[in-house]
C-alpha cells in the first residue's frame, strides 16, 4: 500500500507524490468507475477533514497539560504535613457544620484547614479503659456503660479494656459488633493487687492501639483514679507525673480525646490531699487532650448516669478537624482554634507533639 503520511522531525505531515493517489489501495476496494468522480473527491475531502480533527486535538491536549516545572514550584512553596485533632464544638443554636466559621493557628501562625469531619452521627472510634482495683460500687455501673456503647453511631469501633497489673488486658479488640464490645464489659475486681503501676503507662498501652484503625473522631473513655504514686507522693502530683506527660503527649500525636470518669480506689479513699491530686491529674488529661473529665465530689460517685449523659452529649458535639501544618520540626507545637461565628464554643487540645 502507497503510504499518505510521512514523518519529517516527529511532525505528521502529507506527502507530495509524482503520481495521483490510488483509491482503491486507501479503501480497499474495486477500482472507482470513471463515471462517479464527484464520490471519491468527498471520500479525499473526508480524509483531510479527519486529519485536521487530529491535529486540532493533539494542540488542544498539550495546551491543557501543564508544565511539570510549575507543579513543583506549586508544591515546594507550600510544605507541610496533614495533622488531624479532636473539636468539641458547642452552639447555643442549632445551626449545621458547614456555617461555623474556624480558624487555627500553630505555633501563633495561621494554619490551612483541610477538612471537618464528624459531629453528630458519624461513627466514632473510641476505647473504653477500666482500672482494675476501683472500689466495688463501680460495679453497679457496667450496665450503664454497656447501653452507652449500644447506642454508639452505627459503624463506630470499639475497644474494651482493663488497667491492671503488669500490663493493660485487651478483653476486646477494636470491633464495629457494638453488642459483642457490650458483653465484653464486666465489673473490676476491686483488690489492691490487681491495681496497675500507674493508669496511665496503660493508657498510653492503648493509645498505641489506635495505629491501626482510621482517621476521623477518636477518643478514650478512662474510668479510674488517676493517681500516680508509682514513684513516690511527689509524683501524684498532675505537675510532676512523668507518665501523665507522656500519655498527654502520645494522645496529642494520635488526635485522642481523652474523657475521664472519676472513681477512687481504696487508697485514694482514705487520702482526701491524694483524691484532689488525682482527680486533678484526670483533669489535665483531658483538657490538654480535647476530652472532659467528669467528678461528684473526693468519693465514689452515686451514680454514672449523669457523666454518660453529658459525655453522649459531648461526643455528639465532636468533630475531627485536619489542617497543614507547615511546622516540620519535632517538639511541641502548640494551637489555638477560633471560631468569629456567634455563640460557639471550641474545646480542644492543647498543642501535639511530632
Amino acid at each position: 500500500m502507497a503510504e499518505i503520511l510521512a514523518y519529517e522531525a516527529g511532525v505528521r505531515q502529507l506527502a507530495l507524490w509524482p503520481k495521483a493517489i490510488c483509491t482503491a489501495c486507501l479503501y480497499n476496494v474495486r477500482q472507482h468507475s470513471e463515471e462517479d468522480p464527484m464520490k471519491t473527491l468527498r471520500q479525499l475531502q473526508l480524509i483531510v477533514l479527519q486529519l485536521l480533527l487530529v491535529a486540532g486535538f493533539a494542540v488542544t491536549a498539550f495546551a491543557q497539560t501543564p508544565r511539570g516545572n510549575d507543579t513543583d514550584t506549586i508544591a515546594s512553596g507550600t510544605p507541610g504535613k496533614p495533622v488531624t485533632i479532636p473539636l468539641t464544638i458547642r452552639v447555643k443554636e442549632e445551626m449545621e457544620l458547614q456555617n461555623i466559621d474556624l480558624t487555627i493557628s500553630e505555633d501563633g501562625k495561621p494554619q490551612t484547614i483541610i477538612s471537618v469531619r464528624g459531629v453528630t452521627t458519624s461513627p466514632i472510634t473510641i476505647a473504653l479503659l477500666i482500672q482494675e482495683d476501683l472500689v466495688p460500687s463501680v460495679g453497679n455501673e457496667i450496665k450503664a456503660l454497656a447501653d452507652f456503647v449500644r447506642s454508639l453511631p452505627r459503624g463506630s469501633r470499639v475497644m474494651v479494656g482493663y488497667l491492671r497489673t503488669g500490663s493493660l488486658q485487651v478483653r476486646q479488640k477494636f470491633t464495629t459488633d457494638l453488642e459483642k464490645a457490650a458483653k465484653a464489659l464486666r465489673p473490676p475486681i476491686g483488690f489492691a493487687s490487681a491495681g496497675p503501676y500507674n493508669p496511665y503507662v496503660e493508657v498510653i498501652e492503648a493509645l498505641k492501639k489506635f495505629d491501626s484503625q482510621p482517621l476521623g473522631r477518636r477518643a478514650i473513655l478512662l474510668v479510674s483514679d488517676g493517681l500516680d504514686i508509682s514513684r513516690g507522693i511527689d509524683s501524684s502530683s498532675p505537675t510532676q507525673s512523668v507518665d501523665l506527660q507522656r500519655a498527654v503527649n502520645e494522645s496529642q500525636r494520635r488526635g485522642v480525646a481523652i474523657y475521664g470518669f472519676y472513681a477512687p480506689t481504696l487508697v485514694a479513699a482514705a487520702n482526701p490531699s491524694l483524691a484532689g491530686n488525682a482527680q486533678s491529674s484526670l483533669l489535665r488529661l483531658s483538657n490538654e487532650t480535647g476530652g472532659l473529665a467528669f467528678f461528684q465530689g473526693t468519693g465514689a460517685p452515686v451514680s454514672f448516669e449523669p457523666f454518660i449523659r453529658e459525655l453522649d452529649t459531648s461526643l455528639q458535639k465532636q468533630a475531627a478537624l485536619t489542617f497543614l501544618s507547615t511546622h516540620l520540626d519535632k517538639g511541641f507545637h502548640r494551637i489555638e482554634v477560633k471560631s468569629s461565628t456567634p455563640g460557639v464554643r471550641i474545646s480542644f487540645p492543647s498543642g501535639y507533639v511530632r
